[in-house]
């Protein structure tokens, strides 16, 4: 049994928000690291280890007006008979993908019910018409609050990201998260780092019943229980059949360029991490060694994009990068940006701040700089989806869903006081950027 004493120590770190070891993080990393540090203490946002039982019964009395907020929402008229209508064929394609893994560098994804296949999945029943859908974080990674709660409601995701915000990531026709974290039963922690992030291997089948298409592995968890551990996570994705960018086994792979057709276009996604910035735990792949593929110099993913201009119609780069718990994006996320952009992005979707940052246009093309937290923690923080709509000639629209953190679950803000809140923080923080009344986001 744990004593009351470190009860009353863990309930009062996770109410302040301040992890019991900072002090020592500061200590270990004062000289000559204070951005590694900056990096790793700027985690402190994410309640660690166990929740007290105290705590669990208020979350579970909020989930109580939760879902009786959720009932009232049930009967929401048009908007929600369409997303009815778009699940349906969904549910087959979840657990139907084709796989057309050819190997080595490149990866082409066709999902069963393509608008050429005639069975129409979300909005590309309207020809020539396509919809990708991006969230930031999300964690399966056992020991941490959002998973405390997650096996105290009966181990079903519905209950963590509520069944109208899963029905709109299936409306979308690509779904992409970034996966922060690695799915391993194996490994040990990296010596020396803060907080490490590993998941059971079969928690990837909630991102089926999310309706991910595809999964961002750029990032600095994904390496957390070294590299043993992140062959696995490459193996179990496989095995589940949801592609990924940004790891491989080696540079190659980590390099690799995944293609999506839909709509009669042909999609690329890549993806790369900017941080570690300093002291760099998360190794980069080699041509003989599994890890990631970094931008902190990015010739090598500029070199990544520029082919995926050259062999496609639309390319999507999503990237880790900037401060975390900073709402302003920096002067060296914006440099990569817009390098990414001359390169032939178009599209740039950023993560890793656990927080939103704005958006900004570069020759035309938008950069989203931070998503923030999807499903992550216990923090109450705004995120959302954002949401492209293509076509052949480019970019039709791009509009913001809001969403809410809270209590380890997130949900769709339907108050429109609370959803004009968001967009015009949003709009605060973005350089050249206006949100709208609906979240559509448009260049000033």
């Amino acid at each position: 049994m744990v004593s009351r004493l470190a009860l009353w120590l863990t309930a009062f770190a996770l109410w302040g928000g301040v992890p019991l070891q900072e002090s020592d993080v500061w200590v270990k990393l004062r000289e000559g690291e204070a951005l590694a540090a900056a990096e790793q203490t700027e985690e402190s946002q994410t309640e660690i280890f166990i929740h007290s039982e105290t705590m669990v019964k208020e979350q579970e009395g909020s989930e109580k007006e939760e879902t009786r907020r959720e009932e009232e929402r049930s009967g929401g008229g048009e908007e929600q008979a369409r997303r009815e209508e778009a699940r349906v064929g969904g549910e087959e394609e979840r657990f139907g993908r084709e796989e057309a893994r050819a190997g080595g560098e490149e990866q082409t994804r066709k999902k069963i019910g393509d608008p050429e296949d005639g069975a129409g999945h979300g909005r590309s029943a309207q020809p020539k018409r396509v919809t990708l859908s991006f969230a930031g974080d999300i964690s399966f990674a056992e020991g941490y609050a959002n998973m405390v709660s997650y096996h105290s409601r009966g181990n079903d995701i519905a209950q963590c990201i509520t069944p109208d915000l899963i029905a709109r990531m299936d409306s979308a026709d690509i779904m992409m998260v970034n996966n922060e974290f690695t799915y391993s039963n194996r490994g040990a922690p990296l010596s020396g780092k803060t907080f490490t992030f590993r998941a059971k291997p079969e928690m990837a089948e909630n991102l089926l019943k999310l309706s991910v298409d595809i999964v961002s592995l750029a990032n600095n968890h994904v390496f957390d229980y070294g590299e043993i551990a992140l062959i696995d996570t490459l193996d179990t994705l496989d095995r589940y059949e949801i592609p990924y960018v940004g790891a491989g086994r080696n540079l190659e792979e980590a390099k690799k360029i995944v293609y999506m057709e839909r709509g009669g276009m042909k999609i690329a996604f890549v993806s790369a991490t900017q941080v570690e910035r300093s002291y760099v735990f998360t190794k980069e792949a080699t041509n003989s060694s599994a890890g990631v593929l970094r931008t902190f110099s990015p010739e090598t993913f500029l070199e990544v994009i520029r082919r995926a201009e050259e062999t496609s119609d639309f390319v999507v780069v999503y990237v880790h990068w900037g401060t975390e718990g900073v709402n302003q994006f920096e002067g060296d996320q914006q440099l990569l940006g817009h390098q990414y952009i001359d390169a032939g992005a178009d599209l740039v979707i950023g993560d890793h701040p656990h927080c939103l940052q704005g958006v900004e246009y570069y020759k035309g093309v938008p950069i989203f700089y931070s998503l923030g937290n999807y499903w992550f923690n216990s923090r109450t923080l705004d995120t959302g989806l954002v949401e492209a709509d293509i076509c052949q000639d480019g970019l039709l629209e791009l509009r913001f869903v809001p969403c809410l953190q809270q209590n380890c679950r997130t949900s769709l803000v339907t108050d429109p006081a609370q959803q004009q809140r968001v967009f015009r923080f949003l709009e605060s923080i973005s350089a050249n950027a206006s949100v709208d009344e609906l979240g559509v986001i448009r260049e000033k």
